[in-house]
């Protein structure tokens, strides 16, 4: 008798008993259903649909393979499943695509069994959304570029039927500022469909580049789409570049492409809404045709921040609207969308106050002032629009000198001009700028790159609700939705571009696809760290960490000299591990659990853990304790109304400012000098002297020019101590700094310091100074 045989009939019959328990038993709770966006309504039945290499799919149009190719695709990639497209079902193991008026819109069902998945829709974008969730039911390794043993694909019965809260949910790219080949603009295309995101603004034309090819106006792109590369300064601190000046940076789309971008998108369920500015933020244009201004001036392309915008398009003559109409006969040619983007903002009218033209034409037309005049140039160009079934969007600028009838207002300055739009009756898509420009930082500003100076993290953009409570009814009806922007004067990449977009456009996705009941920040969390960063992973997005990081909060009581700190980190419920020796923290560093507080000098280090790994950056920050802490400060001349710091203690208060110069901690003066006088209320020795600083140049804060320290016993006869002078240099980068003044020890009782601000900028700005400590040693 062969004795191996029992032993190897019972290794057979354990791995029939593991497979059995892997792919018969396998039960699914909610708690694992992690789509992003939550859908409207969801039904978990028991068991799953497992697919196999005899999984087929049911197609019967070329549309239905464009629906299902992703997931297809991920199948044969990641799990190594060639999927089978056949037009007629089998009797089981399939998934088919019905074609159901019943849903209308973006709406959709998503119904899967043990045996089958069904999937019904009207509409392209109907079908592509659920196949996007279908996705996310599978495992985060679909996501993967490499073949993956041992995976379950497997996704639980469950029946999802779902719809949009809102009709336009978007995201804005500029490609002007910096251009982006089209390989990018399909890849964010897709991403903004596996996110239930249905409009794609194209921001083509700005003064920095003109992207868009138009047949009739060569020059537009030959002249337009290029500017001299001045990469290595500061986007606001650029030269005005010399007429004949090498133009080499820039690009543009030909009218081919522009016809892909727009059929890839509408495969995806997607319209492109392209945005042509004017009457503003058009030297591009300008260059090209000069005459198109009010002066006929020769210009040229500017290489970065222009302010204010005075070379703009010339209302008072026939020839501009000729132009302008020929270029958007162009574009509708392009763009199937229903809405045009005209801009609209930002226009400095200078100009036309001196235009013999313009000032005709106000006589002409009965206007009162250049703002009416901006309302008759939109109102003319909302009825050409409006004569080729198009409607006419615009920023909340065109509400002013009177709205254009048939207008949609998209509202970027808070939310005020959407209420206004819409309580006069008009279509509005609120973008504002305090919850959904992701130009703006989402993390510390000091470990960030560089960015506009605002502060959006995630949680901000997750708490963006486009309806405004004190709305009518009626007004509430004409709240189309709400779209993300990102200018890119700072963006360069693509990976840059990514990293400001993705987490936030997923927070974004949410907030306008489901119901407002079902928001929840704290599930949100769970799905996006869960579900959509691991995918992220595998597909190599490179998506900001900024969420993971820790910040602070602080709270000083300069009675007793003490700093209480509050660690926090957005996602509830974190593990922040932290150290006050000023090691980095580990996973057995001690957990934070409450504040604490701090009496003399310390460098606190915390990050966020997740199974004993750090996620995110390492939070650092010192509490400097010195020799004037909490001592009376007069200041001579004071410090602006704009930036007053902590007030009368600012300078001498433990806390120090960041790179986000609005964060509360720093005091600033406007052309003025410096100068503050510390009474120290007794006779102490000091040796050291160091001055806080910061430079944004293209915010128009520049360091100061020199710093001196001067000590005193009696507060009438001063010695100086200590003086660095520095000439001004460019620099495109903003920075922090400390001016340091060491010198012999002395005994003193009054410390003046004096800091020179610039005064003016290199264009002749008024220069700003800022200062956030003065610490004495």
């Amino acid at each position: 008798m062969n004795s191996t045989r029992p032993l190897i009939f019972l290794v057979f019959l354990l791995t029939l008993f593991a497979c059995n328990t892997s792919n018969q038993e396998r039960l699914f709770t909610e708690k694992e259903i992690k789509i992003v966006p939550t859908p409207a309504q969801m039904k978990l039945g028991e068991g799953f649909f497992s697919f196999d290499k005899n999984t087929t799919l049911v197609v019967s149009s070329e549309e239905e393979e464009n629906y299902i190719s992703p997931l297809r695709n991920k199948l044969a990639q990641a799990a190594g499943l060639d999927l089978d497209m056949e037009k007629v079902a089998p009797s089981t193991n399939f998934v088919q695509f019905i074609l159901d008026e019943k849903f209308k819109g973006e709406a959709y069902q998503l119904e899967v069994l043990e045996d089958k998945i069904s999937i019904k829709a009207s509409t392209t974008a109907g079908f592509t959304h659920a196949v996007a969730s279908l996705q996310q039911l599978l495992p985060v390794e679909l996501e993967s570029s490499k073949l993956l043993e041992s995976v379950a694909w497997q996704v639980p019965v469950i029946t999802i039927d779902d719809e949009p809260r809102f009709v336009w949910r978007g995201l804005m790219l500029d490609v002007s500022r910096h251009f982006f080949e089209k390989e990018y603009i399909f890849d964010v295309i897709d991403r903004m469909a596996y996110l239930k995101l249905n409009t794609f603004h194209f921001h083509l034309v700005d003064d920095q580049g003109w992207r868009i090819e138009i047949k009739e106006y060569p020059k537009l792109t030959e002249v337009g789409a290029w500017r001299v590369d001045h990469e290595d300064k500061h986007w606001d601190a650029r030269p005005t570049p010399e007429l004949g000046e090498e133009a080499t940076l820039g690009g543009f789309y030909t009218q081919e492409e522009i016809k892909e971008l727009v059929a890839y998108a509408g495969t995806k369920g997607i319209n492109v809404v392209p945005e042509i500015e004017m009457p503003a933020h058009v030297m591009s244009a300008i260059a090209a045709y000069p005459q198109l201004s009010c002066h006929g001036n020769e210009i040229m392309v500017p290489p970065g921040g222009v302010w204010p915008i005075t070379d703009i398009y010339c209302p008072g003559k026939e020839s501009t609207f000729e132009f302008l109409e020929n270029v958007l006969l162009e574009v509708m040619e392009l763009f199937p969308s229903k809405y045009i983007h005209v801009g609209g903002d930002e226009a400095t009218k200078t100009n036309w106050t001196t235009c013999e033209n313009c000032q005709r034409r106000m006589a002409e037309e009965g206007l009162k002032d250049e703002r009416e005049l901006q309302s008759y140039f939109i109102k003319r160009m909302e009825r050409f629009i409006s004569s080729h079934g198009r409607t006419l969007i615009g920023w909340d600028e065109i509400l002013e000198g009177g709205l254009a009838p048939g207008a949609t207002v998209m509202s970027w300055r808070g939310t005020q001009g959407g209420w206004e739009a819409s309580e006069q009756g008009h279509d509005v898509v609120m973008t504002p700028g305090s919850h959904v420009y992701f130009n703006f930082y989402q993390g510390v500003p000091d470990t960030e790159p560089v960015a506009f100076s605002g502060y959006t993290p995630l949680s901000k953009v997750y708490s963006f609700d486009p309806v405004v409570d004190s709305m009518t009814v009626d007004q509430k009806k004409h709240v189309l939705g709400g779209q993300a922007n990102l200018w890119a004067e700072f963006i360069t990449t693509n990976e840059q571009s990514e990293y400001m977009i993705f987490p936030r456009l997923v927070a974004l996705s949410e907030v306008l696809w489901s119901p407002k009941e079902k928001l929840d920040w704290v599930g949100f969390s769970d799905r996006l760290k869960e579900n959509i960063l691991p995918r992220y992973d595998y597909q190599g997005i490179n998506y900001a960490r900024s969420s993971f990081s820790v910040t602070a909060d602080t709270e000083v009581d300069l009675t007793s000299n003490v700093v209480k700190v509050k660690l926090q980190n957005e996602f509830p419920d974190s593990e922040i591990r932290y150290t006050l020796n000023g090691d980095d923290p580990g996973a057995d560093s001690k957990i934070y659990q409450e504040p604490f507080e701090l009496s003399e000098t310390t460098t606190i280090k915390a990050g966020v853990f997740e199974n004993g790994k750090q996620k995110g950056q390492t939070f650092e920050k010192t509490f400097h304790f010195h020799k004037a802490v909490g001592k009376n400060v007069s200041y001579n001349p004071v410090y602006h109304d704009s930036y007053q710091g902590a007030k009368k203690i600012g300078m001498v208060n433990v806390i120090r400012g960041s790179l986000n110069f609005h964060d509360k901690q720093w005091q600033a003066w406007l052309v003025d000098d410096m100068e503050v006088v510390i009474d120290m209320q007794r006779e102490v020795p000091v040796n050291k002297i160091t001055v806080g600083s910061m430079e944004n140049q293209g915010s128009g804060i520049y360091f100061p020019v020199k710093v001196e320290a001067l000590i005193s016993k009696n507060g009438k006869d001063y010695t100086s101590v200590g003086k660095i002078e520095r000439e001004f240099s460019h620099s495109g980068i903003p920075q922090l700094k400390d001016f340091v003044l060491d010198f012999d020890e002395q005994e003193t009782r009054y410390i003046k310091v004096k800091a020179a601000n610039l005064g003016k900028t290199p264009r002749g700005g008024n220069a700003w100074l800022f200062v956030d400590e003065i610490i004495v040693e």
